[in-house]
């Protein structure tokens, strides 16, 4: 049952008097309506007020609260506690922690680092805890107000954990927040205390209510909302959007560096902002109006970078911003580039992320592929990379799909779903991964290649227009989208759905590949085997140590693998010469022809064997502007090449 205050009128001000129940409302405005006629004339306004009141107090006695101190931050402890109000009693209410988080597909055991975890009633008494699981706990017959406190380990800074010491508190908050079942509509509070760290202040994209006090509209926002607590440097710049309204952007830069430093920084992000918002043609609403950059640089840190609605977290492991700018800007590029591609433009098989397992998507070679395409052809437009750099990156993504077993054998759909073992998944044993996945990064970054050189060869478009009409159709409405929708959307943008249906079954759903050199000669770019004619074993990682030289895992169609060559095998002997390091065994190979074999000797656990290897051509590429290889960059060649890589910011 809610209250409400009594409003008089006096002086032309409302006075507050008196306190009255919901359900008195229709006999205390039917009484102070017939009492005042100043009140009266205000009928509406006031039956208004005290609907917008009603709705304000039901939802505060929902919300659930937390408080977080450090008091013994300095060994990566904090204390939690969460208090839930308005808690059924007829039925059990169950606690966990979180084994999933936002840019994660894995799973990820947060409720690992939680212990001494209690819970009490609104008078203080224990209640009494099950645990039916590792990280869930239950309380059979709860009180309707329940409070449960412990405390979390973190020591692991990254875009995935939590890490607690004595200069900063940098929290992923599903790897904090313990939360309760059933409950994910409910909003959140959190309180921060940091007595005894002055210099602390918050970051982050919760909604400030003052007095240290962050609010989240429900529990997706709410785990989607990373924080950062220490004194870091912070500075900001305002943008200009498409409907006129200024959004700012924060970077709060927790590092060894000085004021202008990180300003500078921050004028640098400002042009791959620019140039970002170029592509889609306006920046996304931000909510509150604010985007933050929660940067954290330290050679010790994990380093890592992880998307959210409002913030990324950026951690780096440099001992500093000044000197390092160029390197660390590509994170930044990319990472914001979600703000678009995947926070708003979004998968259906995301939406709504589920915290208790892993989360299969098949679109992640969209999602995160072509994101890393933008991420680097953005830098490359803003100034920050040079034509050479920009065409080794492209030469490293043609090289992963052409050379890859896992690009050849498996689709970008494929090794999407593989994400759920291979983004940060921690396995004890041996895999084949390097057989049967090739990342969705690389993967789809060479999909979103071919396909904007395709779109402006064959239809005087580009990925910028498909980039722009998936935004307009999907992103700014925020409507989940399926790989059907994309294809769909292809097909409307060139006019040709037997082009886009084409494109979708050769090249994302199978494992075809577009011919690149052809597309990429347009732009006066020149692919080529990087050494033509020499010959080539298939092992190119070879692991040294105190005189033995070991056999990384092999890949499926080299001649090491076809030789029967495997993990953990040392060479002895290779063409009748011993072996110790890798240099020895590449002189044996450089002398011979492709096609030739040699005599291999190796052991196996302790048991000397010999094999026949078949050397064949090295098959890896180089991709270089035709003007550096003695060709003629046509004055065509370079008008492509200048609207596909120079700015579009106008």
């Amino acid at each position: 049952m809610g209250f409400f205050y009594v409003l008089e009128l006096k002086n032309n001000l409302f006075i507050c008097s008196t306190v009255i129940k919901c359900s008195q409302i229709r006999i205390f405005t039917s009484e102070i309506l017939t009492s005042c006629p100043k009140l009266r004339q205000m009928k509406n306004y006031i039956l208004a007020a005290l609907l917008v009141g009603a709705a304000i107090n039901v939802k505060a006695q929902q919300e659930i609260s937390y408080e977080v101190s450090f008091p013994n931050a300095v060994h990566h402890e904090a204390e939690i506690s969460m208090t839930i109000p308005n808690v059924p009693t007829n039925v059990p209410l169950r606690i966990r922690f979180a084994r999933s988080s936002p840019g994660r597909y894995a799973t990820h055991e947060f409720g690992k680092n939680a212990y001494r975890l209690k819970a009490f009633d609104a008078n203080g008494k224990a209640l009494p805890l099950k645990q039916p699981a590792g990280d869930v706990f239950e309380i059979a017959k709860p009180s309707s107000k329940v409070k449960i406190t412990y405390t979390l380990f973190g020591n692991w800074i990254d875009g995935t954990y939590a890490g607690f010491d004595e200069a900063h508190a940098h929290m992923n908050t599903p790897a904090v927040f313990a939360f309760p079942v059933g409950m994910d509509k409910r909003a959140r509070t959190v309180k921060f205390n940091y007595t005894g760290k002055a210099d602390w202040k918050v970051a982050t994209q919760l909604k400030p209510l003052g007095n240290g006090v962050y609010h989240a509209k429900d529990f997706q926002y709410f785990m989607d909302s990373p924080i950062e607590i220490s004194a870091y440097q912070a500075a900001s710049f305002e943008v200009k959007n498409t409907d006129g309204k200024m959004q700012t952007i924060h970077l709060a830069a927790h590092s060894d560096d000085d004021e202008m430093t990180v300003f500078n920084y921050a004028n640098m992000l400002k042009k791959v902002v620019d140039e970002q918002k170029a592509i889609f043609g306006e920046l996304p609403n931000f909510d509150f109006g604010h985007y933050y950059f929660l940067h954290c640089v330290h050679p010790s840190y994990a380093g890592d970078g992880m998307e959210h609605r409002n913030s990324t977290v950026i951690v780096q492991r440099t001992p500093k911003i000044g000197g390092n700018e160029s390197n660390l800007l590509g994170t930044f590029s990319h990472e914001f580039f979600h703000a678009w591609n995947v926070e708003r433009l979004r998968p259906k098989t995301l939406e709504p992320f589920n915290f208790t397992h892993s989360n299969v998507s098949d679109e992640l070679w969209f999602a995160e592929g072509f994101t890393q395409y933008y991420g680097n052809l953005t830098l490359k437009r803003a100034g920050f990379r040079t034509l050479e750099s920009i065409t080794r990156t492209f030469n490293g993504l043609i090289n992963s799909v052409s050379n890859s077993p896992g690009a050849k054998n498996f689709s970008p759909v494929q090794a999407s779903r593989y994400a759920v073992f291979a983004d940060a998944g921690v396995a004890v044993d041996q895999t084949n991964q390097q057989n049967i996945f090739t990342s969705y990064y690389t993967y789809g970054a060479a999909v979103a290649l071919a396909l904007d050189l395709r779109l402006r060869s064959d239809f005087n478009l580009s990925l910028d227009d498909y980039m722009k009409a998936l935004w307009k159709a999907y992103g700014k409405p925020e409507i989940a989208y399926t790989i059907p929708d994309l294809e769909k959307t292809l097909g409307s943008l060139t006019k040709n759905p037997s082009f886009a249906s084409k494109f979708f079954k050769d090249y994302i759903n199978s494992t075809k590949k577009e011919d690149y050199a052809s597309l990429l000669l347009k732009a006066g770019l020149v692919l080529r085997k990087e050494k033509a004619g020499k010959a080539f074993s298939g092992i190119n990682r070879w692991y040294e140590n105190e005189g033995k030289l070991t056999v990384p895992a092999t890949l499926v169609g080299t001649p090491a693998y076809a030789a029967g060559l495997d993990i953990n095998d040392v060479i002895l002997k290779a063409d009748g010469v011993d072996i110790k390091t890798a240099k020895d065994f590449d002189s044996v190979v450089e002398k011979h022809q492709p096609g030739e074999t040699i005599d291999i000797t190796f052991s196996r656990k302790g048991v000397e064997k010999t094999t026949k290897l078949t050397l064949v051509e090295n098959p890896n590429l180089e991709l270089v502007p035709i003007e550096n290889t003695g060709g003629t960059l046509t004055p065509t060649m370079k008008t492509f090449r200048d609207k596909w890589l120079e700015s579009a910011v106008k």
